[in-house]
């Protein structure tokens, strides 16, 4: 057994009294999921006071003000709601790709963004940016805003397709061969961002730029109803997989004697990684370092076991996500800063603690 693998059972036994309820651990979660919801919704360019906020949700508040009231619930039910929401959504999404990519994989290291599926995503919405721009493109033009999130889901959904052949020979998937093949397709990906960024011309540099670095400035309401249907199915899959993962850090021999059907959970695992990734991409570009930092910061309170880590993931990675963006907005207010940049910053130094962690667990 390697390390990563003896890792997440080692640190099952040490300290596991510990660590807190499962009760109070949730009860923290969805505390912090509604603070930080309440602080996103009252802070911004066009801020709105607590106050006030009662009034525009609603209720029957004395003296409000009518102008500042229709002005209130514009920014709440069109722009600042749908936008929590969606943040909510898409950080849940990718942290628990990164939690079950992290089981699936058993490495501690793997992110979604290894299989190439968010390069994909980002490859084609460059590619729809550049196009919809052209002589070429005008007919596509009246849909622009549209044609970005599709053509990146697409792009998405199209190399799940191309790695999932490519790891899959006679009803078996090999979980090393997808990873190592996703590596592959994320470096033509990028090769072909590089040609999008070097024939594009300035204004289509700055909208490429911005994809990539990931915004939610784009959340609306059919967005967040287009992406409601895979969250709820992403959540209601995780009783599926979650002994699976508990029993495949053993190695899949011994998964498949204890009676897990490996292959079965692999699909399923792969599907669910991919379809998450994709949706993340296709609404709010290309965020990373979601899917390691949240998983490890769970595993030190509630312990390795994905029948905990994976409904945890959902609400940390919301609360992760939804700070950020709040942080984003209000930063260099009236302007946003991407949200790609923030998490990269706190992701980076994080990952390279894991690494040096990993390094001394090694070494003894």
């Amino acid at each position: 057994m390697t390390v990563t693998e003896a890792t997440p059972l080692a640190s099952a036994k040490a300290g596991g009294s510990m660590r807190p309820s499962a009760i109070a651990v949730y009860a923290a979660l969805i505390a912090g999921v509604v603070a930080v919801a309440l602080l996103a919704v009252t802070v911004g360019a066009a801020g709105i006071p607590l106050p006030r906020l009662a009034a525009a949700l609603g209720l029957n508040i004395a003296g409000a003000d009518s102008a500042l009231l229709a002005r209130d619930e514009l920014v709440l039910w069109s722009i600042r709601i749908p936008r929590i929401a969606i943040a909510g959504m898409m950080g849940g999404l990718l942290a628990l790709s990164g939690a079950i990519m992290q089981g699936l994989f058993r490495n501690p290291l793997a992110d979604p963004a290894l299989v190439g599926v968010s390069s994909g995503g980002a490859f084609a919405a460059a590619s729809a940016i550049v196009i919809s721009d052209s002589a070429w493109g005008a007919s596509f033009r009246f849909m622009q805003l549209e044609l970005l999130p599709v053509a990146a889901f697409a792009g998405s959904l199209l190399t799940t397709t191309i790695l999932y052949k490519i790891a899959s020979r006679e009803g078996r998937t090999s979980v090393a061969i997808f990873l190592l093949a996703g590596l592959a397709i994320a470096a033509i990906a990028n090769a072909g961002i590089g040609l999008l960024v070097f024939v594009a011309d300035d204004r289509q540099l700055r909208d490429i730029t911005f994809w990539l670095l990931g915004s939610l400035s784009g959340a609306t309401w059919p967005k967040a109803v287009m992406v409601a249907p895979v969250a709820l199915l992403a959540v209601l899959a995780i009783p599926l997989i979650a002994r699976g993962l508990d029993v495949l850090v053993l190695g899949e021999a011994e998964a498949f004697h204890t009676g897990i059907d490996v292959e079965r959970l692999k699909k399923i695992s792969i599907v669910m990684i991919s379809a998450m990734t994709g949706v993340a991409v296709s609404i709010c570009g290309v965020v990373g370092f979601v899917g390691i930092v949240v998983p490890h910061l769970l595993r030190m309170v509630i312990g390795p076991g994905h029948r905990l880590l994976l409904p945890a993931s959902v609400f940390l990675g919301a609360i992760l996500l939804i700070l950020a963006d709040t942080i984003a907005r209000v930063l260099a207010a009236p302007a946003e800063v991407p949200i790609g940049i923030l998490t990269a910053a706190l992701g980076a130094p994080f990952f390279l603690f894991i690494l040096l962690r990993q390094r001394k667990l090694i070494a003894s």
